[in-house]
């Protein structure tokens, strides 16, 4: 019957010990996140993208989430005086600078995230089943 309580005991220390690796792991992930997320959420709200039209007539400036922060139109587009014209142009330039900011806010922030996550997937391509894909292999196999 010894025999049988330590071995219980041996696998008991090594189920204890790899669970307390895996937590260590996981632990500092999370801290590895967390301390980040401060200078994230700084580089975040100092984030301006800047697209100009083709001509150079228009700039606009875009924030982080895609907000337009400002349209300047340089004096010369007033000399056509084609209010059309310049409504594609500011739209067009606006179009490019929003996505833009979109993208540089996608890469930042996945650069703040683990490896391999899920939510690097989801920010680049905005597919929920890649942002849900490791929940649903537990779920299968794990119950």
């Amino acid at each position: 019957m010894t025999g049988r309580v330590a071995l219980a005991e041996s696998v008991d220390r090594d189920a204890n010990r790899a669970l307390r690796a895996r937590f260590d792991e996981v632990h500092g992930q999370y801290r590895q996140l967390r301390s980040g997320l401060d200078e994230l959420q700084s580089r975040l709200a100092h984030l301006r993208v800047t697209e100009r039209s083709d001509d150079g007539q228009v700039t606009v400036v875009a924030g982080a989430r895609g907000e337009l922060v400002s349209v300047d139109v340089h004096p010369s587009v007033f000399q056509d005086r084609d209010a059309k014209v310049l409504s594609r142009k500011i739209t067009t330039t606006a179009h490019r600078a929003t996505a833009a900011a979109v993208a540089a806010t996608q890469e930042l922030v996945a650069g703040y995230l683990p490896a391999g996550s899920g939510s690097v997937e989801f920010l680049r391509t905005g597919d929920f089943g890649a942002l849900l894909g490791r929940v649903d292999a537990v779920m299968r196999h794990g119950g």
